[in-house]
């Protein structure tokens, strides 16, 4: 593909407006293609431009050093950037870090000092991505890092943030400051709503420290109290006080669980091992209220899934989904992993 001279830029153009495929990826280059010229047609401001063109070339970018790792799961891991190496934090972020690796994971961090050094440490560079923020202080790459091709460094922090949550499959936060905080209910938010993929969340903290309590009493007596949440929010998260009751927790959250496909009205549940009969018999009785319609049943691999090949032979429940309670979504899934504790696997 030739795109350093306007004949070569005007030939794949051409290619992908002309193109008589019918798939869904040809759909969307056409698609992207019409966007940027109604951006022209439209006569979008100038910095309208400049941030489309921004966030189009960090997601490209991004998505294309990702892509080659997207087999193996991650975690990202959020804390302040002003901790220093000395403070029991640090280690514990370290220690998590190099356990989470052990078990397979690889770690997604902030790229920066503080935690998020400790966490690249902790998996090793090899195992780690570093999405860094421009910023006029404070967020300069780690050395650990700084010389990985895994080391993406954005602009605008919705870019960075999407990255963050959509490659993970699990998430750790350590204390820190405004931006803990906000990476925290976001990524809450997002899988209160479904907006993520159901995914497991711990807060880490030492023994002894009140951080994640304290934060926890907040939400429980105001947002919870007040009917700002519902109560099944509250398992979307977990407070953990060493690494390994962290790693357990998430390692726990796919025991069973593996992971989840919206086909169409259908959600589709993929599972390490079959459930039995009397599993899903016991998953409608106590989950009646997220089916739309018709009740939870074994299902074959959909051909919307074609695009998963290896994942074709896992077990599979499906149901509609009235969309509307991630967090009991969220529920029905830590109550198949403790249905799996019952079983052996396949």
């Amino acid at each position: 593909m030739d795109l350093k001279t306007n004949e070569g830029i005007l030939k794949e153009l051409e290619a992908v407006v002309a193109s008589e495929e019918h798939d869904l990826r040809s759909f969307l280059y056409r698609e992207m293609v019409l966007n940027v010229l109604k951006s022209k047609r439209d006569e979008l401001d100038l910095l309208d431009l400049k941030v489309l063109n921004r966030a189009i070339a960090e997601f490209r970018y991004a998505a294309k050093t990702f892509k080659p790792y997207r087999g193996t799961r991650k975690v990202s891991i959020y804390g302040s950037a002003r901790t220093p190496t000395d403070d029991p934090y640090f280690d514990l972020a370290v220690t998590f870090g190099r356990k989470m690796a052990e078990a397979g994971f690889m770690a997604i961090t902030g790229s920066g000092e503080g935690i998020m050094r400790a966490g690249i440490e902790g998996a090793g560079a090899e195992n780690s991505f570093g999405v860094n923020i421009l910023l006029p202080f404070e967020q300069m790459p780690a050395a650990v890092i700084q010389d990985d091709p895994k080391l993406i460094t954005f602009r605008y922090f919705f870019t960075r943030k999407l990255f963050f949550v959509m490659e993970a499959d699990a998430f750790a936060l350590f204390p820190g400051g405004f931006g803990t905080m906000d990476e925290s209910f976001e990524t809450l938010t997002l899988l209160q709503t479904g907006k993520a993929t159901p995914s497991p969340l711990v807060l880490m903290e030492l023994p002894g420290e009140d951080y994640w309590e304290t934060w926890d009493d907040f939400v429980q007596k105001q947002l919870l109290g007040q009917g700002y949440i519902s109560e099944q929010d509250l398992s979307l998260y977990k407070i953990a006080h060493t690494p390994e009751e962290g790693v357990k927790w998430i390692l726990s959250y796919y025991s069973t669980y593996h992971s989840t496909r919206q086909v169409r009205d259908k959600l589709i549940i993929r599972t390490m091992k079959t459930l039995t009969d009397e599993h899903i018999e016991r998953l409608n009785d106590r989950f009646s209220n997220l089916v739309g319609k018709g009740k939870i049943e074994r299902v074959q691999a959909t051909n919307a899934e074609q695009d998963e090949p290896e994942l074709a032979d896992l077990p599979r429940i499906g149901f509609v989904n009235d969309r509307k309670k991630p967090g009991l979504l969220n529920q029905m899934i830590l109550t198949i992993n403790e249905m799996g504790k019952e079983l052996t696997s396949n």
